[in-house]
């Protein structure tokens, strides 16, 4: 890869790590950019730019703190603290590495259920559009801090509920029933 095809790079504060659960200090200033190709790239101390992939170590309970960026060997190559440290350009380049990993749609109501019995059939009204998932069981139900709720389909996706008392009177009624 050649200088002329890479875009720009953003700096961003980061922690060099040396080995699994070894931080250790570097420059304060890393460089974060993207190939040709859209692959995200860390330059660390050798300063040849690499892959990485960005990993979140808390992704439903501090989505914002805690992100590893791991190298194509598996190993991590640094660690991010807080995201919202990060300056903007160099946060811009992570969140947009990070949100194909991030799926998850809110769901904004609970428009029928097929049986208050499980496995049950839910029609939801999601921030994506609206879908049709099978609850297998009622443990699929689980509870996030901050009174947040996580919902698993049969298929493994999972449906968010950041704050299930903002939820319509009848989407309430009919997620109780589950609780």
């Amino acid at each position: 890869m050649t200088e002329a095809t890479r875009q720009p790079a953003q700096t961003a504060q980061v922690t060099q790590t040396a080995g699994p659960a070894q931080a250790v200090p570097t420059a304060p200033a890393l460089l974060l950019s993207r190939d040709a190709f859209g692959a995200l790239l860390w330059t660390g101390a050798t300063g040849r730019p690499e892959p990485v992939t960005p990993v979140r170590a808390f992704p439903l309970s501090a989505p914002g703190e805690g992100v590893s960026l791991v190298g194509a060997d598996g190993r991590e190559r640094a660690w991010v603290d807080r995201t919202d440290a990060l300056p903007p350009a160099a946060r811009a380049l992570l969140d947009e590495a990070l949100a194909p990993r991030d799926f998850a749609p809110e769901l904004l109501a609970l428009v029928d259920v097929s049986t208050f019995a499980v496995p049950s059939t839910w029609t939801v009204r999601t921030d994506r559009g609206d879908t049709r998932f099978v609850l297998r069981a009622e443990e699929d139900i689980r509870r996030l801090e901050g009174g947040g709720l996580l919902v698993t389909s049969a298929h493994g996706v999972h449906f968010r509920i950041s704050q299930p008392q903002a939820l319509d009177r009848a989407s309430r009624k009919l997620l109780e029933r589950f609780l």
